[in-house]
């Protein structure tokens, strides 16, 4: 396994504060408030909280709601803000919310679902430059797919058919990807900085 994977074993863990269901993405030059906006988020529930309060908010909304997880959380990281959605999904899968969110910015997004397939993607000014799933990352598609083939080689996702073995720490590995192109360490630590969270607006 490679070390960079070491810094991001967490990520993938059943034990961890994230859980088995959630995605995480970095947007440029965007503010918090401005990341949620774009989320269309009812603005009368943005509030400052932390990252636990926001976890029970989501649970309370699971319980209710036929599973969709209605919160999310925004926090300020250098020159990106980490966009974090506790067993959801918008950002990496919903249709339309990428093209929103990454208009004339850059977005990096990583979807766990350990039910489902998750996702990476990086986004351009509303252009998906590369998608995949980590478990299968040799089938990627955007309009330039194999822009971080080599780094993503680096970090465990080299995989080039489905006959070859599978990554060794997916998660990690796509977070490790991350953190290349944004330079964006997403560590433990960031889970006990103050978010800026909202209800996502489901009108």
């Amino acid at each position: 396994m490679p070390d960079i994977l070491k810094s991001f074993d967490w990520l993938s863990r059943n034990d961890g504060r994230l859980g088995d269901i959630y995605g995480v993405s970095f947007i440029r030059d965007l503010s918090p408030r401005e990341v949620l906006t774009r989320l269309c988020v009812n603005p009368d529930t943005i509030e400052e909280m932390t990252f636990d309060e926001l976890d029970e908010y989501v649970d309370e909304c699971l319980a209710v709601s036929d599973g969709d997880a209605e919160y999310v959380g925004a926090v300020k990281a250098d020159d990106w803000t980490i966009l974090i959605e506790p067993s959801g999904w918008r950002v990496a899968a919903e249709p339309g919310v990428l093209e929103r969110v990454s208009r004339e910015t850059e977005v990096v997004s990583v979807n766990r679902h350990d039910y489902a397939s998750g996702r990476f993607v990086h986004a351009i000014d509303s252009d998906e430059i590369t998608c995949f799933d980590p478990l299968v990352p040799h089938l990627r598609s955007g309009s330039d797919p194999d822009r971080w083939v080599n780094q993503m080689r680096d970090v465990g996702l080299g995989r080039r058919t489905f006959e070859d073995p599978i990554p060794a720490d997916h998660i990690a590995g796509a977070f490790a990807l991350a953190s290349i192109i944004t330079g964006v360490d997403f560590s433990r630590d960031v889970l006990d900085m103050t978010f800026l969270g909202a209800a996502i607006d489901s009108d």
